[in-house]
């Protein structure tokens, strides 16, 4: 039982981008760019092709700097607020104190500083059409641990043929990593706590209910949280743009 795709959305992207380190104390991660796009602004024009209206923006780290970004954004998109964070709130926290910006349905919330390319059908969409409000509180955008660019970790979750998600078994490989790109219901952070914390917290409530499934993305995925992650991800753009170019 799908839902109609969500039209309201979350952006985090208040974090200090401390992985990239000296570029990020003076630019804000989500403002680095890969083929000449800002991080964020992909985000959002892939939130807008999925038919969200209205997306939050928490911000933290030189919130300034992102505000002003965003507000150059050609008209005639997206309505964009912000939930600034005078302390860092982590994830969890972070949604939380925008759901009153968020509304009483299912919505998206993705990380500011994560790329991905659709596959045959757009991965939002696909999320959309997945989610099942019998089953699901949340529902995450996984990749192939060993095919995603730039991701050099142990992997996030295993899953049943239904999509049912479990924590990655200690000290093995798990055969998926999160995205950063998820559908999560408000009712999930029902006696969340207040101030900082990590929406971990939530997914393992929700496995404890049967209830955080995953989808595999059919695209290309890129961990652009370090240096080598972002030279990984340039290089793929600027090879696919001169494949393009020479078709």
């Amino acid at each position: 039982m799908s839902c109609l795709a969500p039209k309201r959305a979350m952006v985090l992207a208040a974090g200090r981008g401390v992985r990239m380190r000296p570029l990020t104390e003076t630019l804000p991660k989500p403002l680095i760019e890969v083929g000449g796009r800002a991080l964020v602004d992909r985000v959002i024009d892939r939130l807008e092709e999925a038919g969200v209206e209205a997306v939050a923006v928490n911000i933290h780290h030189l919130g300034h700097l992102i505000k002003d970004h965003l507000g150059s954004r050609a008209p005639g998109g997206a309505k964009i607020s912000f939930s600034p964070e005078d302390i860092l709130l982590d994830t969890g926290g972070g949604v939380a104190r925008a759901l009153p910006l968020l509304g009483d349905e299912p919505f998206f919330a993705a990380n500011a500083d994560v790329m991905w390319l659709n596959g045959r059908e757009g991965a939002l969409g696909r999320l959309a059409a997945a989610w099942d409000d019998r089953l699901m509180d949340c529902l995450l955008l996984i990749h192939s641990t060993v095919e995603a660019y730039g991701y050099k970790g142990a992997g996030d979750f295993t899953a049943d043929p239904r999509g049912k998600l479990c924590r990655r078994p200690e000290g093995e490989v798990a055969p998926f990593v999160y995205t950063g790109v998820q559908i999560l219901h408000p009712r999930l952070f029902d006696g969340a706590p207040e101030g900082p914390f990590s929406l971990n917290l939530l997914w393992d409530k929700a496995i404890s209910w049967d209830r955080l499934h995953g989808i595999v993305h059919d695209g290309e995925w890129f961990d652009v949280g370090s240096p080598r992650g972002l030279e990984e991800a340039e290089a793929y753009m600027n090879k696919r743009d001169a494949e393009l170019r020479h078709r």
